[in-house]
């Protein structure tokens, strides 16, 4: 994968995240639009999408098995 990709992968974390911060409910009882556990788990899947994006943007995902796999890469053949 190029790095545009991690790129986008990691906006998509940090939006999740935000979104499970906008979310979040207050500490008052009854000014909260979402529970608090869907708002964690939205924070926390935005963590660990940014976190994966980030990976992948430094090349450590390179050494997972099935990413650079034979049919993956884009070498180009010889006719002779």
């Amino acid at each position: 994968m190029n790095n545009l990709a991690w790129l986008g992968i990691l906006a998509w974390g940090l939006a999740v995240t935000a979104f499970g911060l906008a979310w979040a409910p207050a500490p008052l009882p009854q000014a909260g639009h979402v529970a608090a556990h869907d708002a964690f788990f939205l924070v926390c899947g935005g963590l660990l999408t940014c976190l994966i994006g980030l990976a992948g943007l430094l090349g450590l995902m390179g050494s997972m098995p099935g990413i650079q796999g034979p049919g993956l890469r884009n070498e180009q053949k010889s006719r002779a």
